[in-house]
């Protein structure tokens, strides 16, 4: 996955060299495991088990498999990867929601093809190493890249949403989610340990103690309480959930790339530097986003006492 070079010149972080391979700046995953979108428009591409539409500046991504509650397949994780590969550098997307079709968001791996092969493992007495290494490069592929993406993504929820689903989830930057939706971890269930960075993803967003009880325990949470806890950040009428997520989605897409892209930059930074050092390494991106045109017009517009108008889409 080739990421566009970034708009400002990079400041060599106060840390750069304590943190390798795991810098957010990592410029792509490799190995994809399908070929590009070739399609000169894809604002209404098809990918097997994925649709994708582009629309005022907004890529969405839909997990398409509703029979099967959209639980994961092969061929959904290929095409997700491509989907969210191409809408991360259209000049024409300046945010990507991603949801599912039908009643539920994701229900995670494929059960019912675990049963027909034997469990997750095909049968197998040993791990088989090739499959390890497989799946690290799918993780990377959609978790890693829907949390690194450089434009703001909107995870629209539904209603269930489960297993490694919720890694699709909560690797988003904001979610919105109905009286239908529900979390619900699901591996202790048929007894596995959790992948695509579920348990990663809650301890950051929930709290250590809270993770637990839900990857221990596997309750089943609902629309209410996944906003008490933070794992949502609106509730919405099941009616209103597609017009509150474009309503988001657009305005994030109006907005100033540059700025987005820079605040994105900090926040993925700040959990892993203390107060000093993040302090240190945000100042090139504010500096940065004050040469731009955008910049310029927002802060005559609000002498002008007026709202700002940036460009829908994204910076080259």
């Amino acid at each position: 996955m080739n990421f566009a070079a970034p708009w400002f010149i990079w400041c060599p972080a106060k840390d750069e060299e304590h943190r390798g391979s795991s810098s957010i700046e990592s410029a792509s995953v490799s190995a994809m495991k399908t070929s590009r979108i070739v399609a000169a428009d894809i604002s209404q591409a098809v990918v097997q088990d994925v649709l994708i539409d582009v629309t005022d500046g907004v890529g969405t991504i839909t997990l398409d498999r509703p029979d099967r509650r959209n639980a994961l397949s092969d061929a959904m994780i290929n095409g997700f990867a491509t989907a969210l590969e191409e809408l991360e550098a259209s000049p024409k997307v300046g945010a990507i929601v991603i949801t599912g079709a039908g009643s539920a968001f994701c229900s995670g791996g494929d059960v019912q093809d675990f049963h027909e092969h034997g469990g997750e493992g095909g049968g197998s007495l040993e791990v088989d190493q090739r499959a390890v290494e497989e799946q690290r490069r799918d993780q990377e592929a959609t978790i890693g890249s829907i949390y690194r993406c450089r434009k703001p993504v909107v995870a629209s929820i539904p209603g269930a949403v489960a297993g490694a689903g919720i890694g699709f989830a909560l690797a988003a930057d904001l979610r919105i989610a109905t009286s239908r939706t529900v979390f619900a971890t699901a591996f202790a269930a048929v007894g596995l340990a959790g992948d695509y960075g579920v348990a990663w993803l809650l301890d950051r967003l929930v709290g250590p103690a809270k993770a637990r009880e839900l990857m221990f325990l596997n309750p089943r949470i609902r629309g209410e309480e996944c906003l008490a806890i933070g794992l949502v950040n609106w509730l919405v009428p099941d009616d209103e959930l597609v017009s509150r997520t474009r309503e988001v989605a657009e305005r994030l897409a109006m907005s100033s790339s540059h700025a987005l892209e820079g605040m994105k930059q900090n926040l993925l930074r700040a959990p892993k530097d203390d107060l000093s050092t993040s302090m240190y390494n945000e100042i090139p991106l504010h500096k940065a986003t004050g040469l731009t045109e955008n910049h310029v017009a927002a802060i005559s517009a609000f002498v002008a006492k007026q709202n700002p108008t940036f460009s829908t889409g994204w910076h080259d």
